[in-house]
């Protein structure tokens, strides 16, 4: 397990420590309730540097890696990010990746465990192009600030960022970059550093929090907030089988770009107008339910579940899971296989 830059500063504010794909995270910081609030009613910071990063350079990075996933980057402005999937000729997902076009190379951020898999598949299509692909997950760390008291932690001043929008910043003596990430909470900032000045961002970011309320985030928390507001996470909500509509990835995906692996088939399902199944919310009441069960209509398996979580917002457990077309319409009722448990179809996000 690849140990976390800050082990030693998370294990002194209590942390307990988790494995996911090879790479440590903190769990969490006592019974995580303090960041799961802050994170709605204050501000947060969860230490994403478990993340992976790659790098490309050369002449012909950006015209490469365009042909290569389902968003435009070439007419991406420098200094700009953008979300997209990597699917096989087949469609289906390989990874999901957000793409940072700087000056002089193009970042990939993946989930942890993921990133010598995207690599695998760039260089697989590599032949004749002018680029080269790095690691850089020893080079750059993620901070994560989520909350609504974020732009005060951030210095006087501050205006919000839209989803993806970037601003460089100077904290604690680094270059930072500040990249807007709403998807999981409206005022979400991601806080990109070199990895040798993490620790010093880390204290600053801290210290500049305490009149806000900041409270440390772990991953445990997160998922909470990622399952209530509907977004899919690769590698538990998305895998190797899964085609991007089916996980409601339509704004990862450019219609006007023109060819990349896998477009035709993108471009056919989305023609057709629909998916088999779709990835939705699920209210499970007090059921007892776990990731890949079976969700039934009757005697017809409909679906399964995905993610689950105790929602506090909810008041009960929820899920995020692949249900059947014919079985999405909020309110449909469902039975957990093997199990009297019903649970309901709900819309993403959940309400509350």
């Amino acid at each position: 397990m690849e140990p976390l830059s800050l082990h030693f500063l998370h294990e002194e504010a209590g942390a307990r420590f988790i494995d996911v794909r090879g790479r440590e995270v903190v769990a969490g910081y006592g019974n995580g309730e303090d960041g799961y609030r802050a994170a709605r009613e204050a501000v947060a910071l969860h230490d994403a540097s478990y993340r992976e990063i790659l790098r490309i350079t050369g002449e012909d990075r950006a015209s490469f890696l365009h042909g290569m996933v389902t968003q435009e980057v070439n007419n991406l402005p420098v200094g700009a990010a953008t979300y997209a999937a990597l699917v096989n000729v087949k469609g289906a997902m390989v990874a999901d990746a957000r793409i940072l076009k700087r000056e002089a190379d193009l970042l990939m951020d993946v989930e942890p465990g993921h990133g010598a898999k995207v690599r695998e598949f760039l260089e697989k299509y590599l032949i004749s192009e002018d680029a080269e692909l790095h690691e850089a997950t020893g080079e750059y760390a993620i901070l994560r600030l989520l909350g609504p008291r974020t732009a005060s932690v951030l210095g006087e001043g501050f205006s919000p960022l839209a989803h993806h929008a970037t601003r460089p910043l100077t904290l604690a003596g680094q270059d930072v970059i500040l990249v807007g990430n709403t998807s999981v909470e409206p005022h979400g900032v991601d806080v990109w550093v070199p990895r040798a000045g993490v620790e010093a961002v880390w204290r600053a970011l801290s210290q500049a929090g305490a009149e806000p309320g900041l409270k440390p985030l772990g991953f445990e928390a997160l998922e909470l907030l990622r399952v209530e507001a509907g977004v899919p996470r690769y590698g538990q909500d998305m895998v190797d089988t899964t085609i991007p509509m089916e996980a409601n990835l339509t704004g990862a995906i450019s219609y006007n770009k023109g060819c990349y692996i896998g477009q035709e088939v993108i471009a056919r399902a989305t023609f057709r107008g629909h998916m088999n199944r779709k990835l939705t919310g699920l209210l499970l009441g007090e059921a007892d339910a776990a990731p890949g069960m079976e969700l039934r209509r009757g005697e017809k398996k409909v679906g399964w579940l995905t993610s689950v979580v105790r929602s506090p917002s909810q008041g009960q457990r929820v899920a995020l899971g692949y249900v059947h077309r014919d079985s999405l319409e909020p309110g449909t009722e469902l039975t957990l296989a093997g199990g009297p448990d019903t649970v309901k179809v709900a819309p993403l996000p959940f309400k509350g």
